[in-house]
């Protein structure tokens, strides 16, 4: 990896579908202790004054949002579970948002996608994302793709990711996304954060 230095105030951190259910009991992140390392990070990006977003897949009661053309979502419009449509609600609760921080309910896999995301991103002139979250395969994986096509530049923190198949995570972090990502861990996050 290329020396990782990063500009506080055009940079910043998003947690991305780090859903309670999930971190908290998933033995690929539990055994990695994503959540500790994730909550250290936050800290460290409040500290030094970066903006700190969050994503959460949340819709409508009666998925309004979903079409039965869409593979990743129609199984849970039809599933007859009520939708959850607050973001907040769904995020761990060792790394829930403060006041101010910008939060977005998305209606598909990429954060930027359909979201006030990107507006809030570029309205504060941010073209670093320091990106982590569930689902390696998942939200990671579809928003680095965007936001490398939008040019932001990009750096994962491998040691705050998590899949369902730690195999998968492995592979994506290793042969996929350092071909439009920085890979990091969030001790080296950290210690730009500090130095930015």
């Amino acid at each position: 990896m290329p020396d990782f230095a990063i500009n506080r105030p055009t940079t910043a951190l998003l947690i991305a579908d780090f859903y309670a259910e999930a971190m908290g009991a998933l033995p690929h992140a539990v055994e990695r202790g994503v959540v500790a390392r994730t909550a250290g990070l936050q800290a460290a990006a409040r500290d030094a004054g970066l903006m700190v977003c969050y994503c959460a897949t949340v819709f409508r009661p009666g998925y309004p949002e979903i079409s039965a053309r869409n593979k990743t979502f129609s199984a849970r419009k039809t599933s007859g579970q009520p939708a959850a449509f607050d973001p907040v609600s769904l995020i761990h609760p060792d790394v829930r948002p403060q006041d101010g921080e910008v939060v977005v309910g998305k209606h598909r896999v990429n954060a930027l996608f359909g979201t006030g995301l990107d507006v809030a991103l570029t309205g504060n002139n941010i073209d670093t994302i320091i990106l982590l979250g569930y689902a390696t395969s998942g939200v990671v994986l579809s928003t680095t793709r965007y936001a490398a096509d939008r040019d932001y530049r990009l750096y994962i923190v491998a040691d705050c990711c998590a899949d369902s198949e730690p195999d998968v995570h492995d592979f994506l972090i290793n042969r996929i996304l350092n071909r439009q990502a920085d890979i990091v861990t969030a001790d080296e996050a950290i210690a730009a954060i500090r130095a930015g």
